[in-house]
């Protein structure tokens, strides 16, 4: 079984795998950064800097009016987060969104980089030699 799990490991599709999920998680993070530090802001200038993450219902305890989701919870209080939740899902759609666009982009550099060169099509020259010095000899043959 020792000798089996080696041969596992050993695999180039392990090894794939493992450099895979870690720059996988190192890229998450630029993703993650690049939603909240740039994209967030400009979608924020239009919709007037609308934020949902502290919007909730609170299902039981006593929380004052205006109160953030984070100082209801310290509280005690149990709340329904929605808001939360909702800015959850808006950013798994940005994120999503530009990982299409970015993989979208590879596949074409990809495809691109893999494309056979065209092959020029050859050019009509003209006569080549042989048939200059044949059509001249069979003039000289007629005169």
């Amino acid at each position: 079984m020792m000798k089996e799990f080696k041969d596992f490991i050993a695999k180039g599709n392990v090894m794939d795998m493992a450099v895979g999920i870690i720059i996988g998680a190192a890229f998450t993070a630029i993703v993650s950064s690049m939603v909240a530090d740039l994209i967030n802001p400009i979608i924020g200038l239009f919709t007037g800097g609308l934020d949902f993450t502290n919007n909730y219902v609170v299902l039981s305890g006593d929380v004052a009016e205006g109160t953030s989701l984070e100082a209801a919870r310290e509280g005690g209080a149990n709340v329904f987060a929605w808001g939360s939740f909702a800015m959850a899902v808006i950013n798994f759609l940005i994120i999503a969104f530009v990982v299409f666009m970015l993989v979208r982009y590879v596949n074409k550099v990809k495809a691109l980089a893999e494309k056979p060169e065209e092959v020029a099509p050859e050019v009509e020259t003209g006569p080549s030699e042989l048939d200059v010095l044949l059509e001249i000899r069979d003039s000289l043959k007629k005169a």
